[in-house]
């Protein structure tokens, strides 16, 4: 076993180790003082309106529900970030959600935010709702839902009520699970009304509190439609809901007896089928995973040794590489992450020098970028992966495909169809994180969102979008001087690098972790040295789904 820890040369003392750890702190303390203002939600008045009304926030009821002394795994944290500002804004797109554990079982929770909004269902809350549900149902996770929303923000309904990946694909995967066999209960906390009304009634247990309302029409719209006079609490309350329509199935008198309740059904649950996949004791790291921030770097020109960050991230810094001297920009390799058995597949950000395919000549592969034996590498070891089922890490930081008459030669194209067409139709489940840069072709290989991630996290370094800053405004730039030399203007280098400032800085603000995660392209930012642990809690998650399909990839071209 010897052979296989990986051995670390890294100089925690030299200027480049503290550069880099300055640099990753900064910004790992912005992204959470960040999340934690965006976790006040509404606000301090918007918070004592919903104590006033004897409630809790929903931050504060899922602290309530959750095992003690466990941690909440938030998704979503920055959905709808810098998003409907005209309408004052959506923190967090007015709902939280992530995994929890209850009575020593993993949940899904998602839990409107009243002091948003009231809770209303902007379109982004549609797909932070409908997001979590889809992990839900990848991974057969049992789900909770705390619910307290006014329904559909009105202004912008016609971005959440019509299409596939709006409100009412929601109720629909309610029924989904339900089919699957996936436990759902449902918690009534406040208001429930329109079509938000059909969630909770689609789940397997419902809950309310005094004081909540349940109705497909406000006591308002009931007089404007028929005529009729009523009260909430007559027209929809708990009282009417337990005793007269039946609909519910525990009345509560308040949060604290909902979420116990909840709890006592949850610990009466039947247990999950048995994992496929490997598992046995966790072993920690031989190195701490503080010396991440030090050895990673974001600056393009830089090279790190990938291999530094996976020893600290699987069980004893064991790693079975795969074909090490072979396709050497990408490292593919078995190992144990909280004792679960894993595949990586990681970029390699150091240049190597090997030899040039088909001949005898030497030549220097640059880090970040993927080659056609890498390419064709990581595909067979993706298909070995499969068959073993052997679920699938995938670390990013790549530049993309390799371009050029040698790779055009090669068959680069022919090996990353390969490699995309290996990553498309696997079965094991598949857990992503951005690193460094995920730009191109090489997002797609390295299994970007469009490939079905399981999860998907990033670090506050990633950077994803087509191509880099630099490389986008300097395209960008000459097709937009040679559009004004068309028109018959002359452009001086002053104003040359005033617009190439423009769009280089309105680009880099889009390939921002943050842009990313505010419209769900991935799931959290995480703290690099709390990826291990993100991959923990991803990979306990995934091992709830007991189903593997047939793997098959159809055509590969060979």
């Amino acid at each position: 076993m010897a052979a296989s820890i990986l051995k670390t040369n890294v100089n925690t003392k030299s200027p480049e180790f503290e550069k880099n750890t300055r640099r990753m702190i900064d910004l790992v303390t912005q992204i959470k003082n960040q999340e934690e203002q965006i976790a006040t939600g509404g606000g301090a008045k918007a918070i004592e309106a919903q104590h006033k009304k004897g409630r809790l926030t929903a931050r504060e009821r899922i602290a309530k529900l959750i095992d003690p002394g466990s941690h909440f795994f938030e998704l979503g944290v920055y959905a709808a970030y810098e998003m409907y500002e005209e309408w004052g804004g959506a923190p967090s797109a007015g709902t939280v959600t992530g995994l929890a554990r209850v009575c020593g079982r993993t949940f899904m929770v998602i839990a409107n935010d009243a002091t948003v909004k009231a809770g209303a269902f902007f379109p982004m809350t549609a797909k932070k709702v409908i997001r979590a549900q889809n992990i839900a149902i990848d991974n057969h996770i049992p789900t909770i839902y705390l619910v307290d929303s006014a329904g559909i923000f009105l202004p912008l309904q016609e971005d959440v009520f019509p299409d596939t990946d709006d409100f009412g694909r929601v109720f629909r995967n309610n029924a989904v699970m339900s089919a699957m066999g996936i436990p759902q209960l449902a918690a009534i906390m406040g208001m429930c009304v329109a079509g938000g009304a059909y969630l909770p009634v689609m789940c397997d247990h419902i809950l309310m509190t005094e004081g909540s309302g349940l109705f497909l029409a406000g006591p308002a719209l009931v007089q404007a439609a028929i005529g009729q006079k009523t009260s909430a609490e007559d027209l929809g309350g708990a009282k009417m809901h337990a005793q007269i329509s039946g609909t519910v199935d525990f009345r509560e008198p308040d949060d604290d007896a909902c979420i116990a309740r909840i709890r006592a059904l949850a610990d009466k649950m039947g247990a999950a089928n048995p994992a496929p996949f490997s598992h046995v004791a966790s072993r920690q790291p031989l190195y701490s995973a503080q010396e991440i921030y030090g050895i990673f770097s974001d600056d393009p020109a830089k090279q790190y040794d990938m291999r530094e960050i996976i020893a600290r991230i699987v069980d004893a810094s064991e790693f079975e590489e795969y074909r090490a001297e072979h396709g050497e920009t990408v490292l593919c390799g078995y190992a144990r992450i909280g004792g679960w058995a894993v595949g990586i597949v990681a970029n390699q950000k150091k240049h190597v020098q090997t030899m040039a395919r088909g001949s005898d000549q030497k030549r220097m592969e640059f880090g970040g970028v993927i080659y056609t034996e890498s390419a064709e590498k990581a595909a067979r070891f993706i298909l070995d992966c499969n068959q073993n089922r052997v679920p699938l890490i995938f670390l990013h930081d790549v530049n993309g495909f390799m371009v050029g008459k040698d790779a055009e030669w090669s068959g680069i194209i022919r090996a990353g169809a390969k490699m995309v067409n290996a990553v498309a139709n696997s079965v094991v489940p598949k857990i992503a994180v951005i690193c460094g840069g995920s730009f191109g072709a090489g997002h797609y290989a390295m299994c970007g969102k469009a490939y079905d991630p399981r999860f998907i996290f990033a670090w506050p370094t990633a950077r994803y979008a087509v191509m880099s800053g630099d490389a986008a405004a300097g395209t960008l730039v000459e097709i937009k001087l040679k559009q004004l030399e068309r028109e018959g203007k002359k452009v001086d280098e002053k104003a040359k690098k005033e617009l190439y400032e423009s769009v280089r800085a309105t680009y880099e603000h889009q390939t921002d972790p943050r842009y990313a995660a505010a419209r769900l392209w991935v799931d959290a930012i995480v703290d690099p040295a709390h990826t291990r642990d993100a991959l923990i809690q991803a990979l306990e998650a995934a091992a709830l789904n007991p189903e593997i399909r047939e793997f098959k990839t159809g055509v590969l071209q060979t």
